[in-house]
């Protein structure tokens, strides 16, 4: 039996409407003890990944824990896309743990997650393993999180892996949501996002933006 491909893309591909992204715990106190990524370019992938939900519309849960008594205060990189949006304060270590992130979840109704934060062996192998239990699918996007060492992030990633988690990387995740340059209406924010954040990539869009008014990735 033949099979016949068709123009359309898969169903495991995300969209701007079929999930929801909750970014946990980029405070301060926790990148002070993260060694797996260098907290420029934790910083930075942080940045990207919540400008580009910002810019395509991804219902976003911001979620700290004890910020004011020990983890001090969010990234501005990850709040600042978001102004005037609360942040959701934790005593648990785990996300999915919470009440108000649960109820915030549950209001938002996307099946599936992606999530981002510090450090990957805690903080996200909790909520992720804990929300595949529940039906639901996760993303963790790899490089937008980071643990006390490469071995820790590491295992931590295989361990959700092994449990049906799907990794990806910031860079793939924005270049997901837009996945057309014919899509006139996100170009330029994507773009834009791209020559910002996206390191080497975005010099390249400059590049060729400048030398040959070229458009697309």
């Amino acid at each position: 039996m033949s099979i016949t491909a068709k123009p359309t893309p898969g169903k495991l591909l995300l969209t701007p409407k079929d999930h929801a992204l909750i970014m946990i715990d980029f405070q301060s106190q926790m990148s002070f003890a993260t060694h797996s990524i260098d907290a420029i370019t934790l910083r930075n992938n942080a940045g990207l990944v919540a400008r580009a939900a910002a810019s395509f519309k991804v219902p976003t849960i911001l979620t700290t824990v004890a910020e004011k008594s020990f983890s001090g205060p969010m990234f501005a990189e990850v709040t600042d896309p978001f102004p005037g949006q609360g942040l959701l304060d934790r005593t648990s270590m785990n996300t999915w743990e919470d009440a108000a992130v649960i109820k915030q979840v549950n209001a938002i109704g996307k099946e599936r997650l992606v999530l981002a934060g510090l450090w990957t062996s805690v903080c996200i192998v909790g909520p992720t393993l804990s929300a595949i239990e529940q039906g639901f699918e996760v993303y963790v996007i790899a490089d937008a999180c980071g643990d006390v060492s490469a071995e820790a992030h590491d295992r931590a990633m295989d361990r959700m892996v092994q449990a049906g988690a799907r990794p990806m990387t910031a860079v793939q995740y924005l270049l997901e949501l837009q996945r057309d340059w014919a899509r006139s209406e996100t170009y330029e924010s994507t773009t834009g996002i791209a020559k910002l954040y996206g390191g080497s990539y975005g010099l390249g869009l400059i590049y060729a933006k400048t030398m040959f008014h070229a458009q697309g990735g």
